[in-house]
């Protein structure tokens, strides 16, 4: 099995957790993809990182982040499965709301300004959380090339919408999910 297929496996086995659950967007559902249980795990984060650059390899980008808490696993694979490979990527963390104190920063990390930059987030129903960062680093001056996720389980539409390129590496189906 090649990179994809395992992470697939560990998604399956770790993060797909059955039962009813509220998802940050208001809906409800039967199922919840806990990625976290993925993007911090020893064995399947360095997969994450490898999947994920191996699905944006054709967009021209030097940094990749999103909105803190999600996010912040993701980027941090992307960075370390380039460093690998003597790619040069940063990361960095877009805050939900800016800090009151210290530099009071909104994106933490490497200046994002004049950059191309990727959007990430480990999964996504309705976009919020990623078109939130969208916006901000577009605020902050940078180029945002596209969006990548993990698993899609609805956002692509949203997304695409706001006129960026949107790739996910699983969808529901992918998983043996039904929406």
């Amino acid at each position: 099995m090649g990179a994809h297929d395992d992470l697939r496996k560990f998604i399956s086995d770790l993060a797909v957790v059955h039962g009813r659950v509220v998802l940050s967007s208001g809906r409800e559902a039967d199922w919840y993809v806990d990625l976290r249980r993925v993007t911090l795990h020893h064995a399947a984060a360095p997969l994450v990182g490898q999947v994920l650059l191996d699905l944006t390899a054709d967009w021209d980008y030097d940094a990749v982040g999103g909105l803190t808490l999600g996010a912040d696993p993701v980027a941090c694979a992307m960075l370390h499965a380039a460093a690998g490979t003597r790619r040069q990527l940063d990361a960095f963390v877009v805050r939900k709301a800016g800090k009151a104190h210290g530099l009071q920063r909104r994106i933490e990390g490497p200046e994002v300004a004049g950059r191309r930059v990727l959007a990430v987030e480990d999964t996504s129903t309705t976009g919020g959380s990623v078109l939130t960062a969208v916006e901000a680093l577009q605020e902050a001056g940078a180029e945002v090339v596209g969006v990548a996720v993990i698993v899609d389980r609805g956002a692509g539409d949203a997304v695409q919408a706001a006129g960026l390129p949107y790739r996910a590496a699983y969808t529901l189906a992918d998983l043996g999910l039904v929406a």
